[in-house]
């Protein structure tokens, strides 16, 4: 009898670990059913994303056409799977009449912005969406951040308003805006997200100018800025972007000068904001020429989704280029084919950690369809 059961045990062990070795072997999207089967398939799906093939962060794409404001087709990326997914949902809500633009800031966050309503999602799959009330003063291109428990909005203000460099803090456990110390005087000609990469280590928002590394970091708890400090690794940097890697600042640079990019660069800043940076990673040279395909670099946008960089050459619509930095200084690079390419539509990227429960929800509310691509 006790022989009897013992061999079950080895039965069922064996089955967990053959169970285990096929799951990952499939996209995360399709073990959400494999979850329902039978407590067994559920322990040894997780089991299979603890121990043999973690999830990672998702790369989102929305396009939404000119013409038909409220048609937002959405993508994803599924690394972990090297997987493409189309996600058919309902509208994005808005209490708006008209629909308004949707843009991403800081990568990870999605919003809306319109005179009577500010309106944004902070979590990968878009499950939950914030209302508030529109900031006091009325911005065309601001920069924007979640930090903490906060949203930060800064400058980007239009021409009328008296301080083109107002920064206001939206609270989201009380609801409530919050007037902050102003940027610096010196950004007054770049104060726009155009000019400006951002990225958050902490409650610490960084503002970088692309164009010359010169940094200015925002503290959310006391309100105020510090800086200037300067995070262009070298003289050959002629453009720069920050970000954060396992909670590390980065920065992706470009070598040479606009039309003739030689080298594209990953380094990791310091302890300090002035204590300087190391070299971590450089773009294969095969790489830097899919990036730029068969024309000039035009505007490089860079997207900070975890441990993931994806660059894309805004001249080259169908690819992507991705370094996943490993152990916090171990660079893998590869390209990608970007699906969600369609004419006539503009791309917002954004993205973030996605988890079985969340995905597990999404798929279950039926108000959201995963297509394989």
């Amino acid at each position: 009898m006790a022989a009897t059961q013992k061999e079950h045990q080895e039965e069922t062990h064996i089955e967990i670990d053959v169970l285990e070795a096929i799951f990952s072997l499939m996209p995360l999207i399709e073990l959400v059913p494999a979850c329902h089967v039978s407590k067994v398939w559920n322990h040894a799906v997780f089991s299979s994303l603890a121990h043999l093939k973690q999830i990672k962060p998702w790369l989102i794409i929305l396009t939404q056409t000119t013409r038909a404001s409220r048609v937002v087709t959405e993508h994803a990326y599924d690394p972990r799977s090297h997987a493409w997914l189309q996600i058919k949902h309902q509208p994005l809500i808005t209490k708006a009449s008209e629909f308004p633009t949707v843009r991403s800031s800081h990568s990870t966050l999605l919003y809306t912005l319109t005179p009577s309503e500010f309106t944004f999602s902070i979590d990968a799959l878009h499950l939950k969406w914030h209302h508030a009330p529109s900031p006091r003063v009325w911005r065309t291109d601001p920069i924007i951040a979640r930090v903490g428990n906060h949203v930060v909005v800064a400058g980007g203000a239009c021409e009328f308003e008296d301080d083109p460099l107002a920064v206001e803090m939206y609270n989201m456990e009380s609801s409530a805006w919050v007037r902050c110390q102003s940027m610096p005087k010196k950004m007054k000609n770049t104060s726009a997200s155009t000019w400006q990469s951002v990225s958050v280590v902490g409650e610490t928002m960084l503002v970088t100018e692309k164009d010359s590394g010169v940094t200015y970091s925002f503290n959310a708890i006391a309100m105020k800025w510090e800086g200037p400090y300067y995070l262009c690794p070298d003289q050959s940097v002629f453009y720069c972007v920050t970000g954060t890697s396992s909670e590390k600042l980065m920065v992706v640079g470009l070598v040479g000068e606009a039309g003739n990019v030689r080298e594209v660069k990953l380094w990791e800043v310091k302890d300090g904001l002035s204590s300087g940076m190391k070299e971590i990673g450089s773009m294969p040279k095969e790489m830097v020429e899919k990036l730029k395909g068969d024309s000039e670099f035009g505007s490089v946008e860079v997207i900070w989704v975890g441990d993931f960089v994806y660059l894309r050459n805004t001249l080259v619509l169908e690819e992507l280029v991705v370094c996943e930095v490993m152990n916090g200084s171990l660079c893998e690079w590869r390209s990608v084919r970007n699906v969600a390419v369609d004419g006539g539509t503009r791309m917002v990227f954004c993205g973030g950690d996605v988890c079985m429960e969340d995905l597990q929800k999404a798929v279950l509310s039926e108000k959201r369809k995963f297509c394989m691509k």
